[in-house]
């Protein structure tokens, strides 16, 4: 197996939107954890998100969260993904 996986993936955030209006940034969060632990085939309490990526879905507040991120996800042998904006 190689040192690292590497892959830029668009995560939609649609069921955001499901949530209450007062948690919905809340709930994108997990949805992007919970998207990236099953594409990259780890689990939820192995996945890092980076600071980037937690300003981005919060820069419109808790009520509007983006439908969709694209981010770019790394996964080391030890089964740790780390999640980035991509460039």
């Amino acid at each position: 197996m190689a040192d690292e996986i590497e892959r830029k993936i668009v995560v939609p955030l649609r069921k955001a939107k499901m949530a209450p209006r007062t948690r919905r940034t809340n709930r994108a969060v997990k949805e992007v954890r919970t998207f990236i632990a099953r594409h990259m085939k780890t689990g939820e309490d192995k996945v890092w998100i980076d600071a980037s990526v937690n300003e981005k879905l919060w820069e419109n507040g808790i009520r509007n969260p983006p439908s969709k991120i694209t981010v770019k996800a790394v996964k080391y042998d030890d089964g740790l993904v780390e999640v980035s904006l991509t460039e």
